[in-house]
């Protein structure tokens, strides 16, 4: 990857992630109202604005951070495989994204449900905070962020072997070249 397409790529990946990061604060403020509002109609206005949050900001940044993550590792040093805090970073996003798919089903519906003028009062109240999963997705979101930032040393078996080939690679060149310049000239 040329360096301004590497520049490009890793500036939307830095936007979508953090933007990612951003939404789950939003959603966690309304699921907090949810969990703690005594005025019905706050409750209300919180869950719709909860499956608006899901549906049109947290589940299409998470999807750009995945898609340019992946783009990351593989157009750069860092491979996708070669070091652990990439794989960590990988299997937690997976799982972070995961988990909102299955609960992006559960907010839309909790949401529809208190959209619904005709939704009662104790109804409304019935629909359970989803604090748990916001909560946890928030703290994954940080530990991958933290992560991405710090670059924890260590490589993976794969990524060992990769960098011990380049290094082999890297002196027959050298040693090519050196013998090739000691060659008498004619």
């Amino acid at each position: 990857m040329s360096p301004g397409l590497r520049k490009l790529v890793l500036a939307i990946h830095l936007s979508c992630s953090v933007g990612w990061l951003g939404a789950v604060a939003a959603y966690l403020t309304l699921d907090v109202t949810v969990a703690t509002a005594q005025h019905i109609e706050m409750v209300r206005a919180a869950w719709v604005g909860m499956g608006l949050v899901v549906s049109w900001a947290i589940v299409p940044l998470a999807y750009a951070s995945f898609l340019t993550g992946l783009v990351m590792s593989l157009g750069t040093k860092w491979g996708l495989f070669r070091h652990w805090w990439v794989v960590i970073s990988l299997l937690l996003t997976l799982a972070a994204g995961l988990v909102l798919l299955q609960e992006a089903g559960v907010i839309t519906h909790a949401a529809a449900i208190a959209a619904d003028p005709a939704t009662s009062d104790l109804q409304l109240r019935a629909l359970p905070p989803t604090l748990p999963h916001s909560l946890g997705g928030m703290v994954v979101l940080l530990v991958v962020q933290v992560m991405n930032v710090y670059k924890p040393q260590g490589m993976t078996p794969y990524g060992w072997r990769k960098q011990q080939e380049e290094h082999r690679a890297l002196k027959a060149a050298t040693r090519g070249r050196a013998g090739a310049e000691r060659l008498p000239r004619r």
